[in-house]
């Protein structure tokens, strides 16, 4: 895994290129530790800077920016190609002749042989890339199918990129980097605060695809091609979740659920094989959970040797699933490496977070995934992960009861619904959890509930859906209104919520699946592992993001994802196989952080710091008696609120961002 920044200078802003290449890279030195590389082109007035973490072929015939032989392409290029082996063997046959082993040199010569477009749909793998094509004199950016790794892009002078396509306007230039912090240093690069991003934030929990929380700054959408000449540059799309599920509905899989299995299990194994193939120390993550469990279980199958596996835990056995993982690690046989985390260690995270992020983000378990992946980086320098599951597999409870939930509720009148709506929201979320919570248990296990209050307030929400549609959108949002902390802010539409990434299919699970996968996916789970890993200077592999067995996932009966209450049924049927079934049919804890208990203690004065009353009226960002309020609910012992922690997130990312 590696990092790269460039750009197409027209402005002729940045004075000495390859000093300004320099400081670019040096921004985002933790995604590449080993080596660094610098391009620049003064007659085409275009740079690119490259650091590298050397996973393949690392002697310097791996090193980046790299030409092709015959010089007419020159790449920086982040991520893995993994079926760079089978294509070698292709390109020697057209004529091809190699220096070393790199999948960069394979990327080069794809693109002499096949073109730009049709050497990336050919491409297996995880991938940003910058390529020059000095014949033709344009400039491509890619980034791979479901958007595992990143790439921004934006202009100079506070100009705003279309997302559509855009013409480069007179004096400005473009750029583009693997983080955002890596823009920080270029002269004209305007760093404001969009609104309608930040009102996405607020809603989400962090700024979808294709924006950033900057105007002058987009997100190149995965999938996509970027293609800059003659001072313009076009998109286009050459891989869509939305027509893979549509096509699915279309061909669905019509064998057996043994069948099923043996094509499941096959494609698993197969992207797990591709994905151990690295020249440094590999291991993987396994949670305990169903997904990580399935990998390092196909990892065993392929493995020549032992299997390096990572877990952490937490000294709370209500909260521990470390010892679920020991006992699948133990089964398999693999070399299990358990951390056990510390709070200090978890607590001491959460300042640097904004600095590892660069824009708003508040998916608070980023700090157990940067945790695990700082310990197993002492051991290893390529991790696998489960990544993916939940959205192929059926793995979120939504799934599995919004269309139950949709098909009671449209039988009540409108009216009715409005009515049960305001009574469930009538009484305050905490006192309703202060009330409720000792009745609790005087009902039976099956009754009981945590935090019935909320709940309550979430189901009063849900009780305002026009459709199952709009009932799934709801369960999405993370605030429903961020016109309630917001002073101004119109969002904007994103894929989630535009027509043009939606899988026009009538099953709602499926739909469900493929809008997660375009959104959520992308933006939360993915950013989050390649934040977290990256700045421990770790590759994360996701073997279930393999784009073939995406491709298989949804020709899938929904009835083999969802059966009889389970949810990833099929998935968990390929891990019977090699894991019993005892080890795995226990409810899912997860990784708990108390985020609660550590405002109102160590982390009181940081959090009163960014909430600070004058300070919000000064930004004039939010409406400062609102966020006070939740505030002083938190500090009188009220739950923790997801707009608060939202608010706070985007405070810490604001005092230490460029204005």
């Amino acid at each position: 895994m590696c990092g790269l920044a460039g750009f197409l200078d027209r402005g002729g802003v940045m004075g000495d290129a390859m000093a300004m290449l320099r400081a670019m890279a040096d921004q985002i030195r933790h995604r590449g530790p080993d080596d660094d590389g610098y391009w620049w082109s003064s007659e085409a007035r275009v740079g690119f800077a490259f650091r590298r973490l050397a996973i393949q072929d690392v002697s310097p015939l791996g090193h980046q920016p790299m030409a092709s032989a015959s010089g007419r392409f020159t790449m920086a290029f982040n991520g893995e190609v993994y079926n760079f082996l089978e294509l070698r063997k292709e390109l020697e046959s057209l004529g091809h002749a190699f220096r070393g082993h790199s999948d960069t040199e394979i990327m080069l010569a794809a693109f002499e042989s096949w073109g730009v477009r049709a050497a990336t749909e050919r491409f297996v793998g995880m991938f940003a890339f910058a390529v020059w094509d000095a014949r033709e004199r344009d400039l491509t950016l890619g980034r791979d199918r479901v958007g595992v790794k990143p790439l921004y892009v934006g202009l100079t002078g506070g100009h705003k990129p279309s997302t559509g396509g855009f013409k480069i306007p007179d004096g400005a230039s473009l750029v583009f980097a693997s983080e955002l912090k890596a823009l920080h240093p270029v002269p004209g690069m305007r760093f404001d605060v969009d609104r309608g991003a930040l009102a996405l934030y607020v809603r989400y929990s962090y700024v979808p695809t294709p924006w950033s929380i900057h105007p002058s700054i987009i997100k190149l959408p995965p999938g996509h091609l970027m293609r800059i000449r003659d001072g313009g540059a076009t998109l286009e799309q050459y891989w869509s979740a939305k027509e893979v599920a549509e096509r699915g509905a279309a061909d669905p899989f019509r064998g057996s659920d043994r069948e099923a299995a043996d094509a499941l299990d096959e494609l698993l194994q197969q992207a797990v094989k591709i994905r151990m193939i690295a020249d440094v120390p590999l291991g993987a993550f396994l949670s305990g959970g169903i997904d990580s469990s399935a990998v390092v279980a196909a990892m065993t199958a392929v493995a020549p040797g032992k299997v390096r596996t990572f877990t952490i835990g937490v000294r709370d056995p209500a909260y521990d699933e470390a010892p679920f993982a020991k006992a699948i690690a133990r089964h398999l046989g693999t070399d299990h490496i358990e951390h056990c985390v510390e709070p200090n260690e978890a607590l001491s995270v959460i300042p640097r977070l904004c600095r590892m992020w660069d824009e708003p983000f508040a998916d608070s378990s980023q700090i157990p995934t940067y945790v695990v992946s700082a310990a197993a980086r002492k051991h290893v320098t390529v991790i696998l992960s489960g990544d993916g599951g939940d959205e192929l597999f059926g793995g979120y409870y939504r799934y599995r009861w919004a269309r139950s939930l949709w098909s009671q509720m449209r039988r009540m009148p409108v009216m009715a619904r409005r009515a049960t709506a305001r009574l469930l929201r009538a009484v305050p979320a905490d006192t309703a959890n202060r009330t409720l919570t000792p009745l609790m248990r005087a009902l039976p296990a099956r009754f009981r509930m945590n935090t019935p209050g909320d709940r309550a307030h979430k189901l009063g929400r849900l009780m305002l859906s026009s459709s199952d549609w709009d009932l799934y959108r709801r369960l999405a949002s993370v605030v429903p209104d961020p016109a309630e902390l917001l002073i101004d802010g119109s969002e904007p539409m994103v894929p989630l919520t535009d027509p043009a990434w939606l899988a026009d299919i009538d099953e709602l699970e499926p739909r469900m699946m493929q809008a997660d996968i375009v959104s959520y996916l992308v933006d939360d789970i993915m950013v989050k592992v390649d934040r977290a890993s990256m700045a421990t200077s770790l590759e994360a592999r996701e073997p279930l993001l393999d784009h073939r067995l995406i491709e298989f996932a949804f020709r899938l009966p929904t009835n083999m994802k969802l059966r009889g209450g389970t949810t990833k049924w099929l998935l968990r049927e390929v891990l019977y196989r090699r894991v019993p079934k005892e080890l795995m049919e226990r409810p899912k804890q997860g990784f708990s952080i108390p985020i609660e208990q550590w405002l109102v203690g160590p982390l009181r004065d940081w959090a009163e710091g960014l909430l600070d009353e004058r300070r919000l009226r000064q930004d004039g960002f939010w409406r400062a008696d609102a966020v006070r309020a939740m505030w002083k609910s938190q500090l009188s012992g009220g739950r923790m609120q997801h707009q608060l922690w939202n608010v706070l997130m985007f405070e810490a990312w604001r005092a230490e961002s460029p204005r």
